[in-house]
């Protein structure tokens, strides 16, 4: 097993092992490629560069490095070596098109960017960032709330495929598989000139420690051709792709052959809409367990009295997915029936769940996100009329299951899902099953499957799941919820109780 490296913490970067760094090379060679001049531009302690001039002696090797330090043990190991250009500086301020212009072609540029998002490397203080722009062009909620976090190999990467563009070259470099697939979807989607594109898995715990799927990300622009295709291999020495990733009707799919196979059932649907669940921030504060009737305890520990008016039994993705049952059952506050919905009524309506939210007022005033800025006191998001559908298909977004679940009322009340759950929301079960059936159709299955990548932190999300044209595929018309009656039906603030005996023989029959 190789070595474990120091992590540089204000650097965010894993120095590469050699081993690894020659068999990258090593591989590189059977692959065809042979440069003039291979390029690291964060090249540590020179470990790919060391490995390219045992591979390609007569090649230039091209440095740079931020760290004195690295750079001088970079320098050491390359010892006399004629052809070597190492270089002081950072990757953000370097003038990349002069000193690619400068060496000599075909191109190769490797390395082993860091394994950090601006997020966490802008935490540890560290100044060697890029500078601050939505690169991604996240537009709205979406640029609020982290996607406009982003790792930092995945804008270096996109630099370095403008080199390669530019010299007919080759881009190799170590990162997480889920950055590569980043990576080669916006390339594709600007329709940048890739003549080919390998990913190639390796075992990021045995090299760097680092509990991440990672690979090696091979990607040329040396050719003429041009595809939005990506074969996926399980180490360096598979001989045979185990599938092929490809850009396809706008979207990065899984698997190609799958998803063409699958392809009439996607579409937009007029009549069904994804919905996520609440987000609050402050689980201490809103989420209860439920000790008995009317009283309840809060994570603080608290034993606490509210009123039932803005009360909602919770189910979060552990619920969905997990394989035990919780002692008490969880309950959550939902202070608005829509977003940006004034609060104080509350006061008038539910005195008593009023004092409480004012008595944890700290807590909740300091939720960091700025969705909250310029809203009503104690706001709440993703909640609206199909929050208080009395019946939802759900799948929980973080566990690796495609597993759909219809969900009833609840001590006469509708269930509230947090914000790792996506659902649909309907009027009766009969509609609600009806959708079940279909969504857990093979075909329906091996679409999803086919678009999802189960390295994610969240693999399902609501993109995914809105690709499918529901309405299409069902065997008998159902009746998605309509905002009006959802909203009258919410003024009484509870639903009628309903008939569990019918509910569970459904369910029964549904299970088998």
């Amino acid at each position: 097993m190789a070595k474990k490296p120091k992590h540089i913490a204000e650097f965010g970067d894993f120095q590469t092992p050699d081993d690894l760094a020659l068999g990258v090379m090593r591989y590189l060679s059977k692959l065809g490629i042979k440069p003039k001049a291979v390029v690291e531009p964060s090249c540590g302690v020179g470990a790919f560069l060391v490995a390219a001039h045992r591979v390609y002696p007569k090649a230039v090797q091209f440095g740079l490095e931020i760290n004195d330090e690295h750079l001088s043990r970079a320098r050491a190991r390359l010892g006399q070596c004629k052809s070597r250009q190492l270089k002081q500086g950072s990757f953000f301020t370097e003038e990349w098109t002069k000193t690619i212009a400068n060496l000599p072609r075909p191109l190769l540029v490797v390395g082993n960017p860091p394994w950090v998002t601006n997020a966490e490397l802008g935490a540890l203080g560290s100044n060697n960032l890029p500078t601050k722009s939505n690169f991604q062009n996240h537009k709205g909620l979406d640029a609020l709330t982290g996607k406009s976090n982003f790792d930092i190999s995945e804008w270096m990467l996109l630099k370095n495929i403008e080199w390669i563009i530019q010299a007919k070259g080759v881009l190799a470099v170590l990162c997480k598989t889920a950055v590569a697939r980043k990576v080669l979807s916006r390339a594709w989607s600007l329709d940048v000139p890739i003549s080919e594109a390998r990913i190639v898995s390796i075992n990021a715990m045995e090299y760097f420690g680092a509990a991440v799927e990672a690979c090696l990300c091979i990607i040329r622009a040396d050719r003429a051709e041009s595809q939005k295709c990506c074969q996926v291999f399980a180490s360096f020495e598979a001989t045979a792709p185990i599938r092929t990733l490809g850009f396809v009707d706008g979207t990065l799919v899984a698997d190609v052959d799958t998803y063409s196979k699958n392809r009439h059932l996607r579409g937009a649907d007029p009549n069904f809409t994804w919905r996520s669940g609440l987000k609050h921030d402050c689980a201490k504060v809103m989420e209860l367990d439920c000790l008995k009737r009317g009283e309840w305890k809060n994570g603080f520990g608290e034993a606490i009295e509210l009123e039932m008016q803005y009360l909602y039994p919770l189910t979060k993705s552990s619920d969905i997915c997990g394989s035990g049952r919780r002692s008490t059952e969880k309950w959550v506050i939902v202070p608005q029936q829509a977003i940006g919905q004034p609060t104080r009524e509350i006061e008038r309506i539910a005195p008593k769940t009023w004092a409480y939210l004012v008595g944890h007022a700290t807590a909740l005033d300091a939720r960091g996100s700025i969705i909250y800025k310029n809203k009503p006191r104690f706001s709440v998001f993703g909640v609206g009329p199909y929050t208080f559908a009395p019946w939802k298909v759900a799948i929980s977004g973080l566990y690796k299951k495609l597993e759909f679940k219809v969900y009833g009322p609840r001590h006469g009340k509708p269930i509230v899902f947090d914000d790792t759950v996506y659902f649909l929301p309907f009027e009766t079960e009969a509609d609600a099953t009806a959708a079940l059936l279909r969504l857990r159709k093979p075909d329906v299955q091996e679409f999803f499957e086919s678009m999802v990548f189960w390295d994610e932190k969240r693999p399902i999300t609501v993109d995914l799941l809105k690709r499918l044209n529901l309405s299409k595929l069902m065997e008998q018309k159902t009746k998605p919820v309509n905002a009006s009656n959802a909203r009258d039906k919410q003024l009484s603030l509870v639903l009628a109780q309903p008939d569990t005996r019918r509910i569970n023989k459904r369910r029964r029959a549904v299970a088998a």
